[in-house]
């Protein structure tokens, strides 16, 4: 249910194009909402029916259909008085009940939809846009449309339909009398849009500031931890008080517009009551119009105009509404920059033989960090990659993974560029283990399951095992179904390598790529986790990262990583006997100056 257009649309109109596929029922709360509206309307005609027949009797508008005898008529009154109330609040549930559901169900669907399409973006979105305000838009705004749907949307519908059905009674009863009584409403949508077209800017600056606090919360509460060792409490405590007051003034300057609306609207209406009571009851004394029909008027008068006091407060919730569309819009609206291919490849079929061809990659507005760079490595081997940090060394990993596109050459898995394979195939070929661990809360056993959901729990374990993970979970209060925190936030983080460890191990990739595995565990474990990558990497194409040579030594090629490009390459024995920039690291990592 994706919505992308080129060009830009109003709001309203994309949210009526997403709705298409619920028109059935849309339509149907739209009867029953101006259904129960025209059954609300109805006690007063039938008032004024019933003036009419106390004062008419047998001259009465009943009398002139069939009906003579006046307590006959007030009986047939009492049970037409009885079946509209009934019908009222029949129709008034069925109408709740369709919005409501409509309400749940668009807002369910536009909040899978948006998050949808916000997992196939690319990583450079998600650096350009901070997750405060993406948590904004897939939360707060969604929720502000569910708003509008349940109530704002019945309001201008029921508005709408009183407006209308008055408007007409009025003028086929006395028509005299009935364009004075409107003479006020012109001026009052006039004033009504006037002000609104001010309240729309702010409304969207008021969304965009609800964005700003929800990222500088999220930001903050990430960071508890960094604030309190460095006793910032009463900084941060600053700066969202600062963002507050400026969601504070900027949701003041709209509601100032809408609020000074009111007292306008009072004296428009007030205008229009008095027209009518005096203008209808001289039409009354001069014989040109019946009792039963100037009670009517006088007493429907305020069900005429009296809804253009609530106009303000159904536009401003309109407003919120379309300010909030614009925003959820403008996500589903953005481009996918790293599309999927159209290729599948059966993971069993895959050798693992990896190719850069010729590569040139730079992020967006900065200098090429891959120039013209070729690398291959055959399926099976271990190869190894270091150099000092900002070489471009993650970078390869990221665009193997396609979270970014070359902006030249290709990549190849087993021949194949990568372009031409679907995202989710290429994905399962490989197991990545970054050095900046993320894990979910939940159990330590749902976080080394995570990718493999159908694993069972004795693999489970012997992925633990080969992580060295497995003595450490055991000494968990509930072992592997301790519950590991926010990121992981109750275990070190040597214990969070490793379970990202056994997380790459269950999933049995044919490549697997350690991005510093082991910068974060100690020199014991990282002997452990050595002896346990013997076993991991056989038959198996692996690349790893480090800065930590040892963790590479036994490479089948290492290659050395400097200005966009690979100067050095070779074995560890050969490196050293290369005196060249890894013998020189090495030295310094050995203690050997």
């Amino acid at each position: 249910m994706k919505q992308n257009s080129a060009r830009t649309y109003p709001p309203l109109w994309r949210l009526l194009r997403y709705a298409k596929p619920y028109r059935v029922q849309v339509w149907a709360a739209v009867v029953c909402s101006i259904l129960r509206t025209l059954l609300d309307l109805a006690p007063p005609y039938l008032i004024g029916v019933a003036i009419d027949v106390v004062v008419e009797r047998e001259a009465s508008l009943l009398a002139r259909l069939g009906i003579q005898d006046p307590l006959t008529q007030l009986l047939v009154l009492s049970i037409l008085t009885i079946t509209v109330w009934g019908l009222e609040s029949l129709s008034q549930f069925t109408a709740d009940k369709l919005w409501q559901n409509l309400a749940q169900t668009l807002q369910h669907e536009l909040r899978v939809d948006t998050y949808n399409h916000l997992q196939e973006l690319d990583l450079a979105y998600f650096e350009d846009h901070s997750t405060g305000t993406l948590l904004s838009i897939l939360n707060d705004d969604i929720n502000q449309l569910e708003r509008f749907l349940n109530f704002g949307a019945k309001f201008l519908i029921d508005f709408f339909t009183r407006v209308s059905a008055i408007g007409i009674t009025f003028m086929l009863l006395a028509p005299g009398v009935a364009w004075l009584a409107m003479v006020p409403i012109p001026f009052i949508l006039w004033g009504t849009f006037a002000f609104q077209s001010r309240l729309a800017p702010r409304y969207d600056a008021v969304r965009d500031q609800a964005g700003l606090i929800s990222d500088r919360l999220a930001n903050n509460l990430s960071g508890i931890a960094t604030i309190k060792s460095f006793t910032a409490e009463a900084y941060e405590s600053d700066r969202v008080y600062a963002e507050s007051e400026a969601y504070r003034r900027s949701n003041g300057q709209a509601i100032a517009i809408s609020v000074a609306f009111q007292p306008l609207l009072r004296v428009f209406i007030l205008s229009g009551f008095v027209i009518t009571l005096y203008f209808g009851g001289r039409e009354v004394l001069q014989g040109q119009l019946s009792v039963g029909i100037y009670g009517f008027m006088v007493f429907i008068v305020q069900n005429l105009l009296w809804p253009f006091t609530e106009l303000s407060e159904i536009m401003d919730e309109y407003q919120r509404a379309m300010a909030s569309v614009r925003r959820v819009m403008g996500l589903l609206d953005t481009p996918i920059a790293v599309p999927h291919g159209g290729q599948s490849l059966p993971l069993g079929m895959v050798r693992g033989e990896v190719q850069f061809n010729d590569i040139t990659f730079a992020y967006n507005g900065r200098n090429n960090i891959l120039n013209h760079l070729s690398l291959h490595v055959p399926a099976g081997s271990t190869i190894g990659i270091v150099g000092a940090t900002g070489s471009g060394k993650s970078t390869l990993i990221k665009l193997l993974l396609r979270f970014y596109d070359v902006q030249n050459g290709c990549i190849l898995i087993d021949g194949i560029n990568i372009r031409e394979l679907h995202l989710s195939d290429l994905r399962q070929y490989i197991g990545w283990v970054s050095q900046d661990v993320f894990l979910f809360h939940g159990t330590v056993a749902e976080n080394i399951r995570y990718g493999s959901f159908d694993a069972t729990r004795d693999q489970i374990i012997q992925a633990a095992k080969l992580a060295e993970a497995h003595e450490f979970i055991e000494q968990l209060p509930q072992g592997y179904d301790t519950i590991v925190g926010e990121r992981g936030q109750k275990l070190s983080g040597g214990q969070r390598q490793r379970l990202a460890i056994a997380r790459a191990i269950l999933k049995d990739p044919p490549i697997l790529i350690l991005d510093e595995a082991t910068s974060a565990v100690d020199n014991e474990t990282e002997a452990a986790i050595q002896r346990s990558l013997v076993k991991i990497t056989q038959n198996r194409t692996t690349i790893a990262i480090a800065h930590r040579l040892s963790t590479i030594r036994h490479a089948d090629c290492i290659y050395v990583m400097e200005h966009e490009q690979f100067v050095e390459s070779g074995t560890h024995e050969q490196l050293l006997v290369k005196n060249g920039t890894y013998a020189k690291l090495w030295r310094v990592q050995s203690g050997i100056l």
